[in-house]
């Protein structure tokens, strides 16, 4: 059996902090509004934001939507959005911080490196995907507030709803914006785009200049 490795203990002097802060945190909001009531909406936010539904309702839209205008955009966030699950389970399996001891009723996450608490994924993807809306594929206006709402609960409801500690969601934070700035450079041309959604399927861009 391999050792068990050890954690530096200035490290883990911040993560004890960690989970002190949390815990204090938590009970503040708790006295502020009745945490448990809210448990459902928490958990409505949680599923909003999970890995899976996310790829599953983009890799619909972008099959059943097959406006050529819309090509590039789709090929970016399915880019952006791998990117985003292979940073954070290489991230997860290689610090393996444990939950919160509080987190109960979590079949969401406990799948893989999901097991783990740092860094938080739903909110490294919430702001990966706020990002994307507000500066990479920017959308009107009067839709950015509630965009900007949608992340920033997401982020809060992950400490509230006891899945992470505040430092999981910071990291979380910075790792979204990362892989935003990230894809901002690796973001596939609108020809590139066709021409690998014509390689999926001959039925996507039938009669373009990509067909095959």
């Amino acid at each position: 059996m391999a050792p068990k490795r050890e954690v530096p203990p200035a490290i883990k002097k911040i993560l004890d902090k960690d989970v002190e802060i949390t815990k204090h945190f938590y009970v503040l909001a708790n006295k502020i509004i009745p945490l448990d009531k809210c448990k459902t909406y928490f958990k409505g936010l949680e599923i909003s934001c999970h890995g899976i539904p996310w790829f599953a309702f983009w890799i619909c839209f972008t099959w059943l939507f097959n406006d050529p205008s819309l090509i590039q955009m789709q090929i970016n966030m399915l880019l952006g959005l791998t990117l985003d699950i292979l940073f954070v389970a290489f991230i997860k399996a290689y610090t393996r911080r444990r939950r919160p001891a509080a987190n109960t009723d979590d079949a969401l996450g406990q799948i893989g490196p999901d097991v783990f608490s740092f860094p938080s994924g739903h909110a490294s993807r919430a702001v990966f995907v706020t990002f994307f809306f507000m500066w990479l594929h920017p959308l009107s206006l009067l839709l950015q507030p509630f965009i900007i709402t949608w992340c920033a609960a997401v982020c809060v409801s992950r400490v509230l709803l006891r899945r992470h500690h505040l430092l999981d969601v910071v990291a979380g934070i910075v790792l979204g914006n990362f892989i935003g700035l990230l894809l901002g450079v690796l973001y596939v041309s609108d020809d590139t785009a066709k021409w690998l959604m014509n390689n999926l399927s001959d039925e996507k861009l039938d009669g373009g200049d990509f067909h095959v």
